[in-house]
C-alpha cells in the first residue's frame, strides 16, 4: 500500500526546458518545497539523465531545439515507463493537450506558471501515480504464465475469444509472428502470451520500441556496438538481439525501422548472424522474432518505405488485435478489472464504479484503447475521493469530445451539464478564470483543461 504523501515529502524531479530562465524559476519553486531537481535543456539531455537516475516525475516542455517534447514523450515512456510526465508549455492548444494525453502525459500545464500552488498539487498527484506504478503488483497484473486460461486477455467478447484462440495456435510454434493493431490495443500483451506459450518460455523476453529510439541510435540498440564505434562508446555493449538469444525479441512499431536497419535485420532473419556496430566479428543468435505495428506494412511496401522481403519474413503468422470499440462487451469487465487491480495496491478495495459511470464508459469511443482504459482507472484510484467513481469524476479525463452520435447518450447529457455550469461560473466572474475556478471548487489549471476540452471561450 502507498501511504498518503505529506507536504514535506521530497520528490526526484527532472526539469526539461531549453529556456534557462524558466528552469531557474521552476527550480526555485520546487527546491523551496524541498524537492531534488535535475535539469536538461533538450530531449537528448533528458534521456541521459533518465539513464543515470530514477525520477518521480518529469516536467517537459514541447518546443525545444532538436526533438520536441511530444515526440520525446514516446521515448521517455519506453525508457522510464513508471515515471509520470507533466507537459509544461506555452503552446497550450487543444491539439497539443490531446496529443500529450494520448502519448501518456499525466497532465498539461500552461506557461508561464502563474499559480505555483496548483502546479505543486498536480505534481504531488503525478508522483502518487508514479509510486503506484512502482508498487508490487498483484499476480493478475503480470505477464501471463504458460497455461493461463485467459492468457492475460480480460473479456468474454467474441473478438477477444478469437484473439485468444489465435495466440494459443501460434504460441507453441517456432514461426515469426506479426501482431497488428491500433496503439494501446494490447499488442505487447499478445507478444508476452506468445512467448509464454512457446518452447522458449524459460528464455529471455526482450523488447525494443523502434519508434522510441532516435534513428541514429537504433542500430546500436538492436545490434550492439564495439568500443570506440562512435563518440561515447567507451566499452562494448550487446544489442537487444544478442540479449534475446535463446528467447524472444519483441520489436514494437517495426514499421518505423530505417531502411539501413531493415537491411541488417533481414540478414539476421535469413542467417541468424549479426555484426555489432563498429565491429568485424560475426556472432550467431537464436532468436524468435515477434514484431508489432499500428501501420499498414503492406501499404508501406507498396510505397517503398518497407522492404518487401523483410515484410514476408516477419509476417509468417499474422495476429490482428481488435480495438476496444470492437469489443464493447468487454468494457465494463476491463474497467472493473483495472479498478480492482489498482485499488488493491492503494488499499482502497471498497472503491466501485457507479452504474452511470459504467454506462458512460460503454458509450465512449476509446481512441486510446485498453491503454487509455488502464490509465483512466489508475488515475481514478489515486484522485477520486469517496467510495464511488461517478461520471462527473471520469468525464474531465476522457480525451475525445461528444460527437453527433453521442449527443443523445449519457455522456452527451453529462458533458452539456458540465459545459453549462462552467459557462455560468465564468460569466458570473466576468470571465476571470481564477474566480470562476474558486466558485466551482476546482483549481485554475483544472478549469483551463476543461475549457480546452470543450472549446469554451468568451463570445
Amino acid at each position: 500500500m502507498i501511504e498518503p504523501m505529506a507536504r514535506h515529502d521530497s520528490f526526484q524531479i527532472l526539469l526539461v526546458d531549453d529556456d534557462s530562465a524558466i528552469r531557474r524559476q521552476l527550480r526555485g519553486v520546487l527546491e523551496d518545497e524541498g524537492h531534488v531537481v535535475r535539469e536538461a535543456p533538450n530531449a537528448a539531455g533528458a534521456y541521459a539523465e533518465l539513464e543515470a537516475a530514477r525520477f518521480d516525475v518529469v516536467l517537459l516542455d514541447i518546443r525545444m531545439p532538436g526533438e520536441n517534447g511530444l515526440d520525446a514523450l514516446v521515448r521517455i515512456a519506453e525508457q522510464a515507463p513508471d515515471t509520470a510526465v507533466l507537459i509544461v508549455s506555452g503552446e497550450g492548444t487543444v491539439e497539443n493537450a490531446l496529443k500529450a494525453g494520448q502519448r501518456g502525459a499525466f497532465d498539461f500545464i500552461e506557461k508561464p506558471i502563474r499559480d505555483p500552488e496548483a502546479l505543486l498539487v498536480t505534481l504531488a498527484e503525478a508522483v502518487r501515480v508514479s509510486r503506484l506504478r512502482r508498487a508490487p503488483r498483484p499476480p493478475a497484473g503480470g505477464a501471463p504464465p504458460a497455461g493461463d486460461e485467459t492468457l492475460g486477455m480480460v473479456g468474454d467478447s467474441p473478438a477477444i475469444a478469437r484473439l485468444r484462440e489465435q495466440v494459443r495456435r501460434v504460441g507453441p510454434s517456432s514461426g515469426r509472428v506479426l501482431v497488428t493493431g491500433e496503439n494501446g490495443s494490447g499488442k505487447e500483451l499478445v507478444a508476452h502470451a506468445v512467448h509464454a506459450l512457446s518452447k522458449r518460455s524459460s528464455g529471455p523476453f526482450v523488447k525494443l520500441n523502434c519508434a522510441a529510439i532516435p534513428r541514429d541510435l537504433l542500430e546500436s540498440e538492436l545490434f550492439g556496438y564495439e568500443r570506440g564505434a562512435f563518440t561515447g562508446a567507451v566499452q562494448s555493449k550487446k544489442g537487444r538481439l544478442e540479449l534475446a538469444d535463446g528467447g524472444t525479441l519483441f520489436l514494437d512499431e517495426v514499421g518505423d525501422l530505417a531502411p539501413e536497419a531493415q537491411a541488417k535485420l533481414l540478414r539476421v532473419v535469413e542467417t541468424n548472424e549479426l555484426e555489432r556496430v563498429g565491429g568485424t566479428r560475426t556472432a550467431r543468435v537464436d532468436v524468435r522474432l515477434v514484431a508489432a505495428t499500428n501501420k499498414d506494412l503492406a501499404d508501406q511496401v507498396r510505397s517503398g518505405e518497407f522492404r518487401e522481403d523483410l515484410y514476408f519474413r516477419l509476417n509468417v503468422l499474422p495476429v490482428q488485435v481488435p480495438p476496444l470499440r470492437e469489443r464493447r462487451a468487454d468494457i465494463g469487465t476491463l474497467a472493473r478489472y483495472f479498478l480492482a487491480q489498482f485499488a488493491a495496491i492503494e488499499g482502497r478495495t471498497g472503491l466501485r464504479l457507479t452504474p452511470e459511470a459504467e454506462q458512460l464508459l460503454a458509450e465512449y469511443p476509446w481512441p486510446g484503447n485498453v491503454r487509455e482504459m488502464r490509465n483512466l482507472m489508475e488515475r481514478a484510484v489515486v484522485l477520486v475521493e469517496g467510495e464511488q467513481v461517478t461520471p462527473a469524476d471520469l468525464l474531465p479525463w476522457l480525451e475525445s469530445q461528444p460527437g453527433d452520435g453521442e449527443e443523445a447518450g449519457l455522456r452527451g447529457r453529462v458533458a452539456r451539464s458540465e459545459i453549462d455550469s462552467i459557462r455560468r461560473a465564468l460569466e458570473a466572474a466576468d470571465w476571470n478564470v481564477t474566480q470562476a475556478a474558486a466558485g466551482l471548487g476546482i483549481d485554475r489549471t483544472n478549469l483551463h483543461r476543461k475549457m480546452r476540452k470543450y472549446g469554451i471561450a468568451r463570445r
